[in-house]
């Protein structure tokens, strides 16, 4: 069954903002919206910076949702007992409405490589300025699901407090 491209097409850019329509690139990709939303959520997110034992603790409560954005390889790899897998690129309005439900006030938690200080695969420590929680707490937001909660601190992820799942033994990765 064929799609009507030039249909899609146009409803697409007709949900385009003026500033999006105004600019050279695609009609699709807003750096200066994205860039706003960056900053809105900046002073919000330093709100939500927990402890692991509050990650714990409310991790264990029912309909929490602990996120883990890596791909799909590194959860299979290992991750925290109880967390569900979406990779950061497969974030759209559908995928994260399946995963998370109808309430977008749904408590939601993140971690990423940059919380366990072990620097093993699979959790190679990250440029920190790149570090996945940050892109992953902006996408959440941006889409509507604000209740993010993010592991604050760097951990080594053999802590019995962490449990951890998974049994992937690899070398210390190193940074260059």
């Amino acid at each position: 069954m064929q799609l009507f491209p030039s249909l899609f097409l146009t409803a697409a850019i007709a949900i385009a903002t003026p500033a999006m329509a105004q600019s050279t690139g695609s009609p699709f990709i807003d750096f200066a919206g994205y860039s706003d939303l960056t900053a809105e959520v900046q002073t919000y997110r330093a709100s939500r910076l927990i402890t692991l034992a509050d990650f714990k603790a409310r991790g264990a409560k029912p309909d929490v949702l602990i996120l883990d954005a890596r791909s799909s390889q590194a959860f299979a790899e290992g991750h925290i007992d109880g967390a569900v897998n979406l990779p950061l690129p497969d974030f759209n309005d559908q995928s994260l409405a399946e995963l998370i439900g109808n309430n977008p006030d749904r408590q939601i938690l993140i971690y990423c490589n940059n919380n366990f200080t072990n620097n093993l695969r699979p959790i190679p420590l990250k440029r920190i300025q790149l570090a996945l929680n940050i892109q992953t707490f902006i996408n959440l937001y941006g889409y509507g699901y604000k209740n993010v909660y993010e592991l604050g601190e760097a951990v080594d992820r053999n802590l019995p407090e962490v449990e951890w799942v998974g049994d992937y033994n690899a070398e210390l990765v190193v940074l260059r």
